[in-house]
């Protein structure tokens, strides 16, 4: 079984930052891609950004140039640095990863709990 834990989240200003992070743990052969999504109330859960296992990121418009995603294969291990926040960014950030926990190349996602992040005006 897998299981990815987010941390960082909180209340914040806007204007400031805040740094997710998110550890999978567990039977672990290799992780594929890891993403972040969000979802604010009422609202459909979006992807904000993604990494490859070889660092290739891609970004959300509306996050572009302000947050940055990162990771760390050793410890399987992936981050989000969110600067310049803004309220519309209010949201439960979850992240999710392709795992493969069989050693067979077949890769099953796993989502985590999510973590609040509360940007006010």
């Amino acid at each position: 079984q897998v299981q990815l834990v987010e941390s960082g989240g909180g209340l914040v200003q806007a204007g400031g930052s805040l740094r997710l992070s998110c550890a999978a743990s567990g039977i672990i052969f290799n992780i594929n891609a890891m993403r972040w999504y969000r979802q604010a109330p009422g609202k459909q859960r979006e992807l904000v950004a993604s990494i490859t296992r070889g660092g290739s990121t891609n970004y959300a418009d509306s996050v572009n140039g302000r947050f940055t995603i990162s990771r760390d294969n050793a410890k399987n291990t992936v981050a989000l640095q969110m600067n310049n926040l803004k309220p519309e960014d209010t949201a439960v950030y979850y992240c999710n990863a392709d795992v493969d926990v069989s050693r067979a190349g077949r890769y099953d996602n796993y989502w985590g709990q999510g973590t609040q992040v509360t940007v006010s005006s």
